[in-house]
């Protein structure tokens, strides 16, 4: 009689467990984003393994400096080794579907980008349960701000800076750029720009999302997507939010948006809307390299292909970033 008690308790405890599941998947997304996050940083991880071999002796880092209050308000900075004055700055956005990542999985890729001659800046954001828009953009923000303020001891030129971003970080990246060069969509934000716009002197934009009318709730990814837009959010209906509208860069960008380079792969679903921003901008007479792949190039190049520098087309794209960059500064001084 004990033994049949004690199976019923564990029967109904393991029934209880079950709808308790199944009723927090359905009504939030924060277990699918755990999910999410164990995924995005095995792919970080492997991404920094295969980056390791490229990355130069002569970088220095210096990890974790404070830029804000918050337990995730840090970066990391690189410069190469006995530098001792202002050099161009890259400062970078890392991705993780606005909801996952870590500057810790592009800190390879921005010690290579160093080794160059440029400062570069992994910037970290809060992201996660309770880490809703425009948290990241604010905090990207304040973070522009205290490099500008502290550029001296950090190697920063303030007059010489390059945003860029992967994925999720290049829509923050491209929202901020929006933010910095006019004065109108700031105001629709709520954010006041932390640095002037003669100082951005371009944007560098990876593998990004710059549309959310362009996404397909329903297709492969169907799940993941809703997934990341309810999360970050933070309403389910996030296609009917006005402020949240406010993400589709593509649909805001002005003549004063600086310089910029966008590529993305030809196997990345986000492709169209990298291409479609690139010809936004075009027709408003920026000044934009971008660098896309025939239908057919073969094998396909994902999301993110650029961090896979054991590719040609990871070469190319890193060949023609520092070029493109490489210009503008040399026209701005």
């Amino acid at each position: 009689m004990m033994i049949k008690r004690i199976l019923i308790w564990l029967l109904g405890t393991v029934v209880v467990l079950v709808v308790a599941i199944v009723l927090a998947f359905r009504f939030t997304p924060w277990p699918s984003v755990a999910i999410i996050q164990q995924a995005f940083s095995r792919g970080d991880q492997a991404s920094e393994a295969a980056l390791a071999k490229h990355v130069p002796n002569n970088v220095v880092t210096r990890r974790d400096l404070t830029y804000g209050k918050g337990r995730d308000e840090i970066f990391d900075i690189n410069y190469p080794e006995g530098t001792n004055r202002p050099l161009p700055t890259i400062v970078w956005v890392h991705g993780g579907g606005w909801v996952a990542g870590s500057k810790d999985g592009i800190a390879n890729y921005l010690k290579v980008l160093a080794g160059y001659g440029y400062t570069t800046v992994g910037v970290e954001y809060s992201h996660g349960f309770g880490a809703t828009y425009p948290k990241p953009v604010e905090q990207v923000n304040a973070a522009l701000g205290y490099l500008v303020r502290n550029a001296a001891e950090l190697n920063i030129d303030p007059d010489a800076i390059v945003l860029a971003g992967d994925s999720a970080g290049a829509q923050i990246g491209a929202q901020l750029a929006i933010i910095v060069t006019d004065a109108s969509y700031a105001t629709q934000m709520g954010i006041s720009p932390s640095m002037k716009p003669k100082r951005l002197a371009a944007i560098l934009l990876l593998s990004g999302a710059y549309d959310i009318e362009r996404v397909d709730l329903e297709g492969d990814f169907g799940w993941f997507v809703r997934t990341v837009l309810w999360a970050y959010s933070g309403t389910r209906d996030f296609m009917n939010d006005e402020r949240f509208r406010l993400i589709s860069v593509t649909h805001y960008v002005t003549n004063a948006f600086p310089p910029a380079f966008i590529s993305s792969g030809n196997g990345d679903p986000l492709t169209p809307q990298a291409e479609a921003l690139a010809r936004k901008l075009k027709n408003l007479g920026v000044e934009v390299d971008g660098l896309f792949f025939p239908a057919d190039y073969n094998p396909p190049l994902p999301h993110e292909y650029q961090f896979n520098l054991d590719t040609p087309a990871g070469q190319k794209a890193l060949g023609r970033m520092l070029a493109f960059v490489g210009a503008v500064i040399q026209r701005k001084n």
